[in-house]
């Protein structure tokens, strides 16, 4: 039994807001609804001026476990609130709440059984992020949190450096002061970065759980956006990277090199991607700015940074960044920032035949692609999208590109066409033969019924594609949405059920082809709207 641990239970929530009015009190009764579990509440107001203190002040006269400190001065972060929390928590654990997030129904039981079950220092549990107001749900690094599991090390399982959130894990009080594990105070986006870095580094027994523990909510017409949502400007790039730099920097001070390296890998999977596939939506000098500031950050890594999968589209970007000293490629890197990655042609050759990323930048060697299993090969599909002259319907055809011949020896045999509703309304999907075409590659054609997709839902389609092999094996991919005469253009089709659905194809930030579907004049009418909140935000 760890010394720090107590026969008592319980848990203390520290909820922390700012100018939150409209949602701080859900948060509060989310906590408070867990139960008996919670021993108190512990609500930060960080000096709000719109009334959210008042409106805790009055909740705590009614509700004893309630506990209401408000900083004197605007903190300018979130790490200070949460520090003063922590600092005036009283009970053996702790956990984090968010003013506009919410605890689900049984998730302070979950973990606390786990936590208890397993004398663990910090038990962590699946995050949703809830999209609202359409109240889609996408689980955040589910693969973390598929089975339960104990963990005597955080370095047996590397792959908790990619969870960097603090709200969806439960802490033994104790044990985060007895290691003066806090957050950056003041102004220091990606706040929680740092704190699980910290967290990682003092090696804590962990447990883990599949339980839902935390509903994240995420408001993207909001009018002020989160800091996870606020990236566009150069200065959320610059905090986030030194937050990275900052999280490597305590795991290798620690003498956890394994945990560091995976920090670092981290970056190259996840936030390079994610910038890389919306950097085409900035301005010229943004651009060039974000591109040197990045070649200096990758600069910092090492040769066996780079040793491991140099073809992993994380690195293989990371590499283009530091070979070329000008923003370059910036459409293909989009594309190979798309999940699931996607390598477009032109497939060139250096002078001694080896594949590379192009023919100015030779050096950037693809010798590694043909080692990989056909199942992880960053496989390219065009998709065209036309109007069937006097009919209903919209002609797809897809073609799939040859890859240095890697996919002739797999022998691709099929596509899977899936339209999939972005907010859960429904799906439709068929299967169709790839055929070699006249010049090279594969090609399948089907056609796309607009009104049936909006007999399942008005709203944003996804085009998902499945390549099956010869062997039984397959790849998931997307589509490149191919621009053109006649392509990506809103047209209203008849339907005999609307009257009319409106169907505008576009490509998303990482170039695939997806829809938005419409039906009947209020159908379009709400497209409208959508389109003006948009732009209004």
């Amino acid at each position: 039994m760890h010394p720090h641990r107590t026969a008592a239970t319980g848990v203390t929530v520290v909820v922390i807001g700012h100018d939150d009015a409209a949602h701080v009190t859900d948060a509060v009764h989310s906590a408070l609804g867990q139960g008996p579990a919670v021993r108190e509440v512990v609500a930060v107001d960080d000096c709000s001026t719109d009334g959210s203190a008042s409106l805790l002040a009055r909740l705590a006269q009614a509700e004893p476990r309630l506990r209401l400190i408000r900083h004197r001065a605007n903190s300018g972060g979130c790490g200070s609130p949460r520090n003063t929390g922590l600092s005036a928590a009283t009970s053996p654990y702790v956990m984090f709440l968010d003013s506009d997030d919410v605890l689900p129904p049984g998730a302070v039981d979950a973990l606390l059984g786990a936590a208890g079950a397993a004398d663990a220092d910090v038990t962590g549990g699946l995050c949703v992020r809830r999209e609202l107001p359409s109240g889609r749900e996408v689980p955040w690094q589910p693969g973390l949190y598929a089975a339960p599991r104990v963990l005597p090390h955080p370095a047996r399982r590397p792959r908790l450096v990619h969870d960097t959130l603090c709200v969806n894990k439960l802490y033994a009080t104790a044990f985060l002061r007895a290691h003066g594990i806090r957050f950056p105070e003041g102004h220091f986006p990606y706040e929680d970065f740092v704190f699980t870095a910290r967290l990682w580094a003092a090696a804590p027994r962990i447990a883990l759980v599949p339980d839902r523990v935390y509903v994240w909510q995420v408001r993207r017409s909001a009018r002020r956006l989160s800091i996870s949502l606020d990236r566009a400007g150069l200065d959320n790039w610059r905090d986030r990277t030194h937050a990275c730099r900052t999280a490597y920097e305590i795991l290798l001070a620690a003498g956890q090199k394994e945990l560091a390296r995976a920090a670092r890998a981290k970056f190259l999977d996840h936030e390079l991607r994610m910038y890389v596939r919306e950097l085409r939506l900035h301005d010229a000098d943004h651009r060039r700015a974000w591109w040197a500031h990045t070649r200096a950050f990758l600069a910092e890594y090492d040769a066996a940074d780079w040793a491991r999968d140099p073809v992993a589209p994380g690195r293989l970007i990371g590499r283009v960044l530091l070979a070329s000293p000008e923003p370059r490629d910036l459409p293909r890197l989009q594309e190979l920032a798309g999940r699931p990655a996607r390598l477009c042609p032109p497939y060139p050759r250096a002078a001694d035949g080896t594949p590379c990323w192009s023919a100015d930048l030779p050096g950037v060697t693809l010798e590694p692609l043909p080692a990989r299993p056909v199942t992880r090969l960053p496989l390219a599909v065009d998709a065209e999208l036309r109007p069937r002259a006097r009919t209903a319907r919209l002609h797809l055809r897809l073609h799939l590109h040859e890859l240095y011949g890697l996919l002739e020896r797999a022998h691709p045999s099929e596509l899977e066409i899936e339209w999939r509703h972005r907010d859960g309304g429904g799906r439709r999907a068929c299967t169709v033969p790839l055929r070699a075409a006249a010049g090279g590659g594969w090609s399948a054609e089907t056609t796309v019924r607009p009104a049936r997709l909006a007999a399942l839902g008005a709203g944003a389609w996804d085009l998902r594609l499945r390549v099956r092999f010869g062997d039984g094996s397959s790849r998931e991919v997307t589509a490149h949405a191919c621009a053109g005469p006649g392509l990506l253009r809103r047209r209203a089709v008849p339907s005999a059920r609307h009257g009319v659905v409106l169907v505008r194809p576009y490509a998303t930030h990482s170039g695939a082809l997806a829809l938005r579907v419409a039906s009947g004049a209020h159908g379009a009418a709400s497209v409208v709207r959508g389109r003006l909140r948009r732009l209004l935000h």
